[in-house]
């Protein structure tokens, strides 16, 4: 009797430990699952709002109260023409930032690479501390330093200001693409008489591509929705964030969520694009 109790306590202590082992295994899983859909909740859920608010009646960008679907606010966009406007100078900046930043950032990343002393630390330091200021001051000091040679606020200052810390963005992305790069492959090159400059057009810039594609995606994103630097140094010029913001202090519609909508579509239909035709390429690389 005494040995059929021990073994019927020990098979109750076996069933308890792979209980809490079971639970010790499904709670990291069950806690993750719920991180992630607050997490994809609280990126999506605003925009998932603003979508529904483009088709509601209201004159209000919001989706409640429901007062009925409608797709007047198309209408209302496509007629805005002060919208129009400030969404193609948005654009022009845009163009201008990237032309400006690619080029100084892929500078900035090859400068850095050929350092191999103390110094690489400080200059490091000081190409990426226009990422550690604090856009207003940026747009402040890039005002009163170029009206000092007479240049005042417009479209010109506004691509000067912003290249200054995107730029940034382009050189931390390209040295972390030159740090995977070998090196030998451009000795190799000067050694069979290859001109530096033929190095750098043949093997470095092809090497480089990929990253500075996505740097200029980046620069652009970073330049479209800018409001800070913007604000100080546009002058008498309307970019679309600061006719947003306009609009926001003097009555915002449902217009703007349907341009919200469409940007976020182009994006979406954009991205998916990309990645269709990145995968089509590595097929054809395979093969």
């Amino acid at each position: 009797m005494t040995a059929a109790l021990e073994i019927t306590k020990q098979r109750d202590r076996g069933a308890g430990q792979n209980w809490l082992t079971a639970i010790a295994d499904v709670l990291p899983r069950i806690i993750f699952a719920i991180y992630m859909v607050l997490f994809f909740a609280y990126l999506f859920l605003p925009l998932a709002v603003m979508a529904a608010a483009t088709f509601n009646t209201s004159k209000f960008p919001t989706v409640t109260p429901w007062l009925g679907t409608t797709l007047e606010w198309f209408r209302a966009l496509w007629a805005d023409q002060a919208m129009w406007q400030s969404l193609r100078l948005s654009l022009v900046i845009c163009a201008g930032v990237i032309a400006i930043s690619l080029p100084v950032g892929m500078a900035a990343a090859l400068f850095l690479n050929s350092l191999h002393s103390r110094a690489r630390g400080f200059f490091y330091a000081l190409m990426v501390s226009p990422l550690l200021t604090p856009g207003v001051a940026i747009g402040i000091a890039t005002l009163v330093l170029w009206r000092q040679a007479g240049v005042g606020g417009g479209t010109f200052l506004i691509i000067l200001a912003q290249s200054s810390f995107i730029a940034a963005y382009v050189m931390l992305m390209v040295v972390a693409r030159l740090q995977r790069f070998d090196r030998t492959l451009e000795e190799a090159a000067i050694g069979l008489g290859a001109s530096r400059f033929k190095v750098f057009r043949r093997i470095l810039l092809p090497y480089l591509r990929p990253s500075l594609l996505a740097a200029a995606f980046i620069a652009f994103l970073q330049s479209f929705e800018n409001y800070n630097t913007t604000l100080f140094v546009r002058g008498t010029q309307t970019p679309l964030t600061v006719y947003i913001a306009t609009k926001v202090r003097t009555g915002l519609t449902p217009a703007v969520n349907a341009l919200g909508l469409i940007l976020i579509v182009l994006t979406i239909v954009a991205a998916v694009a990309f990645e269709l035709t990145r995968q089509a390429r590595t097929r054809k690389a395979q093969t």
